[in-house]
């Protein structure tokens, strides 16, 4: 069966459920790849054995075992996944899914939006898209911090009006372009990559991927163990 109908028939399967968390097939390189986006603090309230202070103390202690702990090292970098789903997106289904997986396998603090094509005035809380399921965009920029690192993931496909116009979505009337959110979104938060599952050979092909590539200031790199290697190095910069 070709790659893109069995990519249809998982999406299928799924029924619109959310991508599912515990997913383990083919993230383990995912998330070898997202640990390049570390920061790490003592927040937890789970202990952890300090060797070099056990070794030191038991040996202070004349031979005797002291054994030595300290708060648990926990990832502290905060994250904020932005999702395109539905449309070309379906033939990244199961990509995008062990991503999801590392995701949150790797980061503690992680949220997650869904969006279809492009972001605009607000987001959906599910990937089924319903309409009662949206969260106002700026809301979403009062309510995380300028330190969380974007991600968003999408093909970038798609009609050059519908970054760059008013009206230009496809699936309902956007009061001002995409463009603009986007670059709200870069306004408030520091660091921003872009992941793009097509391969990179055709990006110059596409006028909405290289127009996106310019507006990310090149942050954008390929869906792959490599490329994201290359993007949690640009958010940890």
């Amino acid at each position: 069966m070709p790659a893109q109908q069995s990519a249809l028939k998982v999406w299928q399967l799924r029924q619109y459920e959310d991508y599912d968390p515990d997913v383990e097939l083919g993230t383990r390189n995912m998330q070898m790849a997202l640990r390049r986006l570390r920061k790490f603090a003592r927040t937890a309230v789970d202990l952890e054995l300090d060797l070099n202070d056990t070794i030191r103390s038991t040996a202070n202690n004349g031979g005797f075992l002291q054994i030595k702990e300290v708060p648990e090292r926990r990832n502290a970098v905060k994250v904020l996944l932005l999702l395109d789903v539905g449309g070309s997106m379906d033939e990244y289904i199961e990509r995008c899914a062990q991503l999801f997986s590392a995701a949150r396998s790797e980061f503690k603090y992680l949220e997650y939006y869904y969006f279809h094509n492009f972001i605009y005035e607000s987001l959906w809380t599910t990937n089924s898209r319903r309409q009662e399921q949206r969260v106002n965009t700026l809301d979403l920029l009062r309510k995380y911090g300028s330190d969380y690192k974007i991600i968003i993931v999408s093909d970038a496909s798609m009609a050059r009006e519908e970054i760059t116009q008013k009206g230009g979505s496809v699936e309902h009337f956007n009061a001002e372009p995409g463009e603009v959110w986007l670059d709200r979104l870069q306004q408030h938060f520091r660091k921003l990559v872009w992941l793009n599952p097509v391969n990179p050979i055709k990006w110059q092909d596409s006028y909405s991927i290289t127009m996106i590539q310019r507006l990310m200031q090149a942050q954008m790199h390929h869906l792959s163990v490599t490329g994201i290697e290359q993007g949690m190095k640009a958010l940890i910069r």
